[in-house]
């Protein structure tokens, strides 16, 4: 036999494709069909003025069939410092900022530059899987921050945990999996508690599109010296529908990008480059549009809200962007709760053991407690009546 890679033997498979599995060649009644609600990705594909544009780029520009820049096209990295410093009411440059193939690459990117085996990262609770999977492979420890059930992580509970092993404290905001929305005060106190320890504060923002304020959701980058500590994350995919072309950015010092720009070249040489035209453009021509879609989430969160406070036994623990937090009224652990759902209520859902530590690994109970609810394509009808099909369960 081959041999394998034990840190890769030890990492748990692709959650989301585990739970497809469980619907893999499944009927539903015709009166009850499925409602997926497992992936936070958007199915309906780009604007059709956008898609144009990168059908035209197709055809008519020889370059986008070409290697681009490893950090990606200079024009939608020179869009983005301009757009952030705006937004964020502070200074980021063009040569902050590289494009990648995608949100989850920006991550695995900035870690590899940071971290290696032996060393530990901070992650609250509950976390991103594919976060935790990438340290997993990398040999790198995890470090849970619990959260109380405003899931909310607290920077002192977080000083508490950090070690000479230490090197970075991710936060995902608004959050994945639970929707919660950090507040700036508190992404404040994390960039001072980074610094004042010497380890680095990613940010990832890929939800920051569908914010239920329009006020700049925090102040770090109004901060001079911002790259010294902190490493914004954030994804094209979600806000123009493009995630199977692949567009995220990183957003750190010119220093750190130097070596960023050794693992892109190795992995994946440059993000696509029709992708890259796609973002750019709908960079510049698709603020309307994209407001328009932050509502309709909005909106469907509220719905989902509504939906819930006539629900006996559930508690909503956390809502906003694409994601709902619940915690269950079973006396079962959450996976098996998720495919009771799948059996008796035709939806589809994640339970919170893929996000967090079981107790028998020294979890507090909260993997097993929740489910994640993403509703990216479920508008506010079928919201309703995911409520009316968890109110017909007997707990």
């Amino acid at each position: 036999m081959q041999p394998l890679n034990p840190n890769m033997a030890a990492t748990f498979p692709p959650p989301v494709m585990e739970a497809r599995r469980w619907i893999a060649g499944r009927d539903f009644p015709g009166d009850r069909p499925l409602i997926n609600l497992s992936q936070a990705a958007p199915v309906d594909p780009p604007p059709q003025p956008l898609a144009r544009a990168m059908a035209e780029a197709i055809l008519n520009d020889p370059a986008a069939h070409l290697y681009g820049p490893v950090l990606g096209l200079p024009a939608l990295r020179q869009e983005l410092a301009a757009q952030w410093s705006q937004s964020y009411g502070g200074t980021v440059r063009p040569d902050q900022v590289a494009v990648t193939a995608g949100c989850n690459q920006a991550f695995c990117a900035a870690m590899a530059t940071l971290a290696g085996p032996g060393d530990a990262v901070i992650l609250p609770l509950p976390y991103y899987f594919n976060h935790k999977m990438w340290l997993d492979m990398s040999g790198i420890g995890t470090i849970p921050l619990a959260t109380g059930d405003d899931l909310l992580p607290d920077p002192d509970r977080a000083a508490a945990l950090i070690t000479e092993r230490t090197r970075a404290i991710v936060l995902v905001t608004p959050n994945n999996p639970a929707g919660v929305e950090y507040p700036p005060a508190l992404l404040r106190a994390f960039l001072e508690l980074a610094r004042a320890r010497g380890i680095a504060l990613i940010v990832d923002e890929t939800y920051r599109d569908f914010l239920g304020s329009e006020e700049a959701p925090h102040d770090l980058f109004a901060d001079p010296e911002w790259d010294d500590t902190l490493i914004h994350l954030y994804s094209f995919s979600k806000a123009y529908r493009l995630t199977g072309h692949r567009v995220g950015a990183l957003m750190a010092s010119e220093g750190r990008l130097a070596e960023v720009e050794k693992f892109l070249d190795t992995v994946a040489i440059c993000a696509p480059q029709v992708g890259q035209i796609g973002a750019f453009w709908g960079m510049r021509n698709l603020g309307d549009w994209l407001a328009g879609e932050r509502r309709e989430i909005l909106a469907r969160r509220d719905a989902l809200t509504a939906g819930f406070q006539r629900l006996s036994g559930w508690q909503l623990l956390g809502c906003g962007a694409y994601f709902a937090y619940a915690r269950h009224p079973f006396d079962m652990p959450s996976d098996a709760v998720a495919k009771r759902l799948v059996e008796e209520a035709s939806i589809l859902t994640l339970p919170g053991t893929m996000f967090g530590p079981l107790r028998a690994e020294g979890g507090d109970g909260q993997a097993e407690a929740t489910l994640r609810i993403a509703f990216a394509n479920a508008d506010a009808a079928g919201l309703a009546e995911v409520c009316d099909r968890l109110a017909g369960l007997v707990p």
